[in-house]
């Protein structure tokens, strides 16, 4: 799935740890859904959307400095027209493109990103039950089908190899009893599932992607059932279950939900890896830790001096007194590439899941039809097991 580019700058980072190896770029603040547990297009619609020859720029830049993977996300990334022309510009200079959707995206949208480069793709699915979806999208009618024609659309066009898929499922509250029919549903179809826990905030310490429903929270009664969870999960991958998330990191959820702290950033000083190895840029293009917190200053990351800025102490000092602050995430991606980077449990890992033999997708493509009716056969097969 990789380019020798793309290797290579990962294992700089590995070696390093001073070279950003994935920058999340929220490259626009529309969004097509509400999500009950997402706050980000708020946090993020004071700000305008850069340009495409400020993107291209921005490109060069990140390819100066390393950066391996870049994820393209939002609000809804295909709600930007030029969605095609951004993965080019960062694909067309060797940094690995990965698009996060909610899966309501066009046949021709779906196309024309994919020859643009667009191989790996994440799509959020929640559950099997169209209902809870629904629910779970901001009541938004018939989301699951939508995004499921979405799925059935990527398993015609992607390529079988060179290719990578996910399912992107929530953990909350509402779907705790759902999470092992989406990995069984995700690997009949030869998608590996990615797991985040609900960040609930409040107004006097606001967070700019967590929900402020203080209802989403999860409580003592939960726990048990996470933890258990959690350990089926973990069996379920010795099974052979197509699971994207580390063990490490399945064991941190359990301390998230709990409100203990977590273990992944143990050997960092308890602080998280940004700017290092990781950060985030807002739809302007502007530098920021993460998708939480903002500095005080700006930092234009499509401007000339921006990699040379990148490494002042200065600028180091700024993001480390935010990043210092911070209690704490576990929104997938920063944890598992610190976990990835720094613990060779996780290290071996994540290789036998990136560079050993890749699931066979021997059934693609699959109809719209076809993946209801394995999602139906989950749900059947659960009905005569209780």
């Amino acid at each position: 799935m990789f380019s020798i580019p793309t290797k290579l700058n990962l294992a700089k980072a590995a070696v390093f740890k001073d070279t950003p190896a994935y920058v999340q770029f929220y490259i626009t603040a529309r969004c097509n859904l509400t999500c009950e547990q997402c706050n980000i297009i708020y946090a993020n619609a004071d700000v305008r959307e850069c340009s495409l020859y400020e993107i291209n720029k921005m490109a060069d830049n990140f390819a100066k400095m390393g950066v391996a993977i870049i994820l393209l996300t939002g609000g809804e990334p295909f709600a930007r027209k030029d969605l095609p022309d951004i993965i080019k510009a960062f694909e067309s200079r060797g940094v690995h493109v990965r698009m996060q959707t909610n899966g309501l995206a066009s046949e021709e949208q779906i196309v024309k990103c994919i020859e643009s480069g667009g191989r790996d793709i994440s799509i959020s699915l929640d559950s099997l039950q169209p209902q809870n979806q629904d629910k779970i999208n901001g009541q938004f009618k018939d989301s699951w089908h939508k995004a499921l024609k979405s799925i059935s659309l990527f398993t015609k066009h992607l390529p079988q190899k060179g290719s990578f898929a996910s399912l992107g499922c929530v953990l909350a509250k509402s779907n705790l009893d759902e999470v092992k029919d989406v990995i069984k549903f995700g690997t009949k179809i030869s998608w590996f599932t990615s797991l985040v826990p609900i960040h609930v905030s409040n107004y006097a310490h606001p967070r700019g992607f967590r929900t402020f429903d203080q209802k989403m929270k999860f409580e003592n009664c939960h726990f048990d059932k996470i933890d258990n969870l959690i350990e089926d999960i973990r069996k379920m991958r010795k099974q052979g279950y197509l699971l994207y998330d580390s063990d490490q990191y399945l064991d941190d959820i359990k301390r998230f939900t709990k409100g203990l702290e977590t273990s992944w950033r143990s050997k960092n000083d308890n602080v998280c890896d940004s700017p290092n190895l990781y950060f985030a840029v807002l739809p302007n293009g502007h530098f920021q830790p993460c998708c939480d917190f903002r500095i005080k200053n700006s930092y234009p990351t499509f401007a000339e001096d921006f990699p040379k800025k990148y490494k002042e102490k200065s600028f180091r000092d700024e993001v480390f007194e935010t990043t210092s602050a911070c209690d704490g995430c576990m929104y997938g991606s920063y944890p598992e590439i610190t976990i990835s980077l720094r613990y060779m449990s996780a290290k071996i890992q994540r290789a036998k899941t990136f560079f050993s033999a890749p699931p066979k997708k021997n059934n693609w493509p699959l109809s719209y039809e076809e993946l209801v009716d394995i999602s139906q056969d989950i749900l059947n097969s659960n009905a005569k097991e209780n």
